[in-house]
């Protein structure tokens, strides 16, 4: 079986079309790597690449793409709607074909270890790659962002798992390991009330919320830390988002897990938590690319009894209209189905 490993590495620049298109030509220009999508978004100032090649050849496109965003970015200066610690933010691989997450650690480990010692950008693993249970969690490794990153330098606790505790004010830090496929998934409110977003995800998303008294002040427990309620869905994680330029506020998620909690699953708790706010899911968005498995489970919710008489694509096309995936964007499953784009 022929090795597949994806990567799909987020970077701070989702406005300039130059630095956008530069990043993507570094990974075009690296022998044996297939770019397959790139997804920017100028509210969130973030891209989201995805590509694909054996261990060997991800690694060194990651790298190439690093290279060049540490030219072009300057994380000083980047202002976005979406939680950030670096120019080269996140950078996961992932197992397709002929790839086990132990190989895709082995990749993690590589391009950290690189782009410490090449670049002087120091680098986190996160989710199978972490070197300690506190860094498994991205959000985790990523909080107090770009803006907090001296004190965590600071931290004997967080000092970084490749490179010098030292800030890199230009390029920040990098986070990157090992993970499932992952699916970044938007649901989209008519309105820009980003608080009401922030309610639906707190109620959603695996970790829920934050117990509050009748007064709005946050309720402590015994040992001294804020009392949460859990939400709805397991291996789910959310924010509520305000996109300006888009005219609306958003239910950002990533379903770490889609057999767990599939995409209609997602949607249709967010559309009913909305509603008991008074506000109105206009659609849905998948960022990146999708398995299509997970197209078809939805396909197979929505379509119910006649599940079994209905072809691949029409039980995709019935996932496509019942999450309203072309509500703010075109979506062309050709080119946003990961098997259609690599032909497997």
């Amino acid at each position: 079986m022929r090795q597949i490993v994806e990567c799909v590495p987020n970077f701070s620049e989702g406005r300039r079309r130059d630095v956008i298109d530069a990043i993507a030509a570094a990974v075009r220009a690296t022998p044996g790597a297939r770019l397959l999508d790139v997804d920017p978004n100028g509210d969130y100032n973030r891209t989201v690449y995805t590509f694909v090649g054996d261990a060997e050849t991800v690694v060194q496109a990651a790298f190439a793409a690093t290279e060049a965003a540490a030219r072009l970015i300057d994380m000083a200066a980047h202002v976005g709607g979406h939680p950030r610690i670096g120019a080269a933010d996140v950078v996961p691989f992932i197992p397709i074909s002929g790839a086990t997450m132990e190989d895709c650690v082995a990749c993690a480990k590589r391009y950290g270890a690189r782009i410490a010692r090449d670049l002087g950008i120091p680098a986190y693993l996160y989710e199978y790659a972490a070197t300690r249970p506190e860094r498994r969690n991205l959000a985790m490794v990523r909080h107090g962002q770009y803006e907090g990153l001296p004190h965590k330098l600071a931290d004997p606790a967080w000092r970084p798992d490749f490179g010098e505790p030292v800030f890199n004010a230009k390029s920040g830090a990098t986070v990157t390991g090992a993970r499932k496929f992952l699916i970044a998934y938007n649901v989209n409110l008519r309105s820009r009330d980003v608080a009401a977003a922030e309610k639906v995800a707190g109620v959603v998303r695996e970790s829920g919320r934050v117990q509050r008294d009748a007064k709005g002040a946050k309720i402590v427990g015994p040992a001294g830390r804020p009392l949460r309620l859990p939400g709805r869905l397991k291996t789910v994680k959310g924010l509520g988002v305000d996109l300006p330029d888009a005219g609306f506020a958003q239910v950002s998620m990533n379903l770490v897990d889609f057999e767990t909690t599939p995409l209609h699953a997602a949607y249709e708790a967010c559309r009913e938590e909305a509603e008991k706010l008074g506000q109105v899911v206009t659609g849905s968005e998948i960022v990146g690319l999708v398995p299509k498995a997970a197209l078809l489970m939805t396909g197979r919710f929505y379509a119910g009894g006649q599940a079994e008489t209905i072809s691949e694509a029409e039980l995709v096309a019935l996932a496509v209209k019942k999450l309203r995936l072309d509500d703010f964007m075109p979506f062309d499953p050709a080119k946003k189905v990961i098997e259609y784009l690599i032909g497997a």
